[in-house]
């Protein structure tokens, strides 16, 4: 009778999450862990804190008074007061900014992301041009458009000026953002379309764009959302502090959400500061509503691509 032959076992392997589990609870990592956790906290309710002080303080103005009275000087008459002309002037400058910044930011991530050959030098520097002007301050912008646009091209304090000024600002912010969203895309769709036959313009106009839609939505929202609350340039620019009619046209005098609310927190009576709180509520909601219609194509894109 043969001996029983024994054959090596090999241990068994560990549960896949044990060593995970070790090193998760390392004191440095539980550590840093909980930093991250008491940042995000603190962010969270000083947030939350400045909007609760800032509806609490407006509630009382938070009615259709707001936005379809003009604003006053005289406290006497604060009850009946309103930011309209603010509010239009507002919707005047973010909607050309919108119809300035948008293709022309687009239009050139395309060129920089698809058809520029990196191997040419002023395509090299054209990248960092547009890198370097994302991180220049605001105010910048706005001495740059009083000598240049303002007087130099003799267009004057008006609301062209502002859009034109508020454009240049925010492009290098969709520039980048569209640049990003078009290299999401993989190279596989563009490897298919070019198979089947298409042509480049075909191929990017197509297959590329539709899908970077989601982010390209993003980053175009971000931008205009950061030029609807600047008030650096505009002061710079001439915005008028206080007037009492809407602006008509591209050369007309105007003033903004961030310039009425200036001016009336500098004010020490209490009214003009619960008035204030309302222009602050009122822009919010302005805000949200761009982000929302950007979260809605973003959500429409992504369930068809």
């Amino acid at each position: 009778m043969s001996a029983p032959t024994l054959t090596p076992t090999r241990p068994e392997p560990s549960a896949p999450g044990a060593a995970l589990t070790q090193r998760r609870s390392r004191p440095g990592e539980v550590a840093f862990r909980l930093a991250m956790q008491s940042c995000l906290v603190i962010a969270f309710g000083v947030l939350a804190s400045l909007l609760a002080w800032v509806l609490i303080k407006g509630w009382n103005r938070l009615d259709s008074r707001l936005w379809t009275e003009m604003p006053t000087g005289l406290t006497s008459r604060l009850d009946g007061a309103g930011v309209q002309s603010a509010l239009v002037g507002t919707l005047w400058i973010i909607s050309l900014v919108a119809v300035i910044c948008l293709p022309i930011g687009i239009l050139s991530a395309i060129y920089l992301e698809e058809y520029a050959d990196n191997t040419r030098w002023y395509n090299r520097l054209l990248e960092l041009n547009i890198q370097n002007l994302a991180g220049v301050p605001s105010i910048i912008f706005g001495i740059l458009g009083l000598g240049i646009i303002a007087r130099a091209l003799g267009l004057g304090f008006t609301v062209i000026t502002a859009a034109i000024v508020l454009s240049l600002l925010v492009l290098p912010v969709v520039i980048i953002a569209t640049r990003e969203a078009i290299r999401a895309v993989p190279q596989s769709i563009r490897q298919a379309s070019y198979a089947l036959g298409a042509t480049k313009w075909q191929t990017v106009s197509r297959q590329v764009l539709p899908s970077a839609v989601p982010g390209i939505a993003t980053g175009s929202i971000l931008a205009l959302s950061r030029a609807i609350g600047e008030a650096a340039p505009l002061i710079v620019l001439g915005a008028v502090t206080f007037i009492t009619f809407n602006p008509d046209g591209l050369d007309s005098a105007y003033t903004a959400l961030p310039i009425q609310i200036y001016t009336f927190i500098t004010r020490p009576q209490a009214e003009f500061a619960e008035l204030a709180a309302g222009a602050i509520v009122l822009l919010l909601a302005i805000v949200l509503v761009m982000n929302s219609i950007a979260i809605f194509v973003r959500n429409r894109f992504e369930k068809r691509w």
